[in-house]
């Protein structure tokens, strides 16, 4: 938010707005803000907030030249198709405008994912194949950004180990579920203890707390005048 400074009257664009806690603080500032994410449950959640929500993808924004900024947290990890996504908010952005996100960038959860390939792997499945996350290094990303016409200001990892609510299996069922994908209840279970007894000794202090291994990508950057030629 520090990054976007947001200011009273902009027009803004939040990617992936989930149930719209972020999106109404920038509405609290004064800002016009439009909120869109594929989930159904989650615009639900971010209208009853008062915000102007739509479920539409982050691949699929359909907005030209609306936008003084977009803003994006916690969402462009799970949009591989990276390249279409950041020709849309090319569009949606007023000539100038700024684009300020933060999302899982190159190494975040390696041990939980390592863990779960592996124990794919273990039961003859591609392991590798069913990972929905993309963790771009900070050049991979600026290197899109610049071909689809941004001026990069700032990128950078930040490692940011987060202690998490409770046992690391409430985490795989919520965020790793791709992983086991048409398993049994059973095979369920058994996947899930053994990834668990994998990470125990990696990710679990001595007070018995879990600690998921985050890395963050945070990035600003400007559409300039000129869109470059590969995206004409």
């Amino acid at each position: 938010m520090d990054l976007l400074a947001p200011k009273p009257g902009e027009r803004i664009l939040d990617l992936g707005c989930g149930d719209g806690v972020l999106t109404k603080k920038l509405a609290d500032l004064g800002c016009e803000v439009v909120a869109v994410d594929s989930s159904v449950p989650q615009i639900e959640a971010a209208r009853k907030l008062g915000l102007n929500a739509s479920v539409i993808s982050g691949e699929e924004l359909l907005y030209n030249e609306e936008f003084d900024a977009v803003f994006s947290n916690a969402v462009l990890h799970w949009i591989k198709r990276a390249d279409v996504m950041l020709a849309g908010v090319y569009r949606s952005l007023k000539p100038g405008g700024r684009f300020v996100a933060e999302c899982g960038g190159h190494g975040c959860v390696h041990k939980i994912r390592t863990a779960l390939v592996q124990a794919l792997d273990r039961r003859g499945f591609d392991g590798e194949a069913r990972v929905p996350w993309y963790f771009p290094t900070p050049g991979d990303y600026a290197t899109r950004l610049e071909r689809a016409g941004f001026r990069v200001d700032s990128i950078a990892l930040i490692p940011r180990p987060t202690p998490l609510p409770a046992d690391i299996i409430g985490w795989l069922e919520t965020f790793a579920l791709n992983f086991f994908q048409g398993f049994s209840d059973e095979a369920r279970s058994d996947y899930l203890q053994e990834v668990r007894t994998v990470l125990e000794p990696q990710l679990r202090d001595a007070d018995g707390r879990w600690v998921a291994d985050y890395v963050r990508l945070r990035f600003a950057a400007t559409k300039t005048c000129e869109q470059s030629q590969s995206w004409r």
